[in-house]
């Protein structure tokens, strides 16, 4: 088990728990369907999972945003190169931009669909999915960030569920552009996938930084 500093733990722990709630939020969630009749119909049909689910998710991005912030500050192994710093700031404010699309969900996009008003859904929908681009790009900065793990010689975890993490949020951003914005339905069951691997990769990340050892000596 390697060492870490105490800002690094703590940006462990955050994550940890903001992926374990993402994952429990993409299961809840579903695939998205690309006509947005479909979609407005889904969610009138199940509003009160459709709200739990996106104040979940706000709380969860809430929480990668802390880890992302904190890990910046840390000046761990994990932000040593430009590549892995920059990856941590996308992973910021992608969650940032994402947490405003779970806020709108749960509000005003659940409450349109439920009372069957087609033009705000439609509205707010388009906006929330423009927002929700944020998620796509925080995969992409998680491929950045467990490639980076897989080639270090010091590394949370074996170097092939690292690997793994790489393929799965390449594939949760492919999914996200092939089922959003090409409108191919059968890729948003993909991004759904992928994104809970993700997710199970920068959870078991975040309990390896929390439990990692902190040096005898701590300055």
């Amino acid at each position: 088990m390697p060492h870490v500093n105490r800002a690094t733990r703590v940006a462990g722990g955050w994550l940890a728990i903001g992926s374990f709630m993402m994952i429990l939020v993409l299961l809840i969630h579903g695939p998205i369907a690309p006509d947005i009749d479909e979609q407005m119909r889904r969610v009138a049909d199940g509003v009160t999972r459709w709200r739990v689910a996106h104040w979940m998710a706000a709380a969860g991005l809430s929480l990668y945003a802390v880890s992302g912030l904190i890990m910046l500050t840390a000046g761990s192994r994990l932000t040593a190169t430009g590549p892995t710093m920059t990856a941590w700031a996308v992973v910021v404010v992608g969650a940032l931009w994402t947490m405003t699309t779970a806020v709108a969900e749960g509000t005003v996009v659940a409450g349109a669909a439920a009372s069957g008003a087609s033009d705000t859904f439609a509205a707010w929908w388009a906006f929330a999915e423009g927002k929700a681009t944020g998620f796509a790009f925080v995969a992409l900065a998680v491929a950045v960030i467990a490639g980076s793990e897989a080639r270090g010689v010091e590394r949370v975890g074996p170097a092939w569920a690292a690997w793994g993490a790489v393929l799965a949020s390449v594939a949760s951003f492919g999914g996200w552009a092939l089922g959003m914005w090409v409108g191919i339905a059968p890729a948003m069951v993909v991004w759904v996938v992928s994104s809970i691997v993700m997710s199970a990769w920068t959870l078991s990340l975040g309990v390896g930084l929390m439990r990692a050892r902190l040096p005898e000596r701590i300055p």
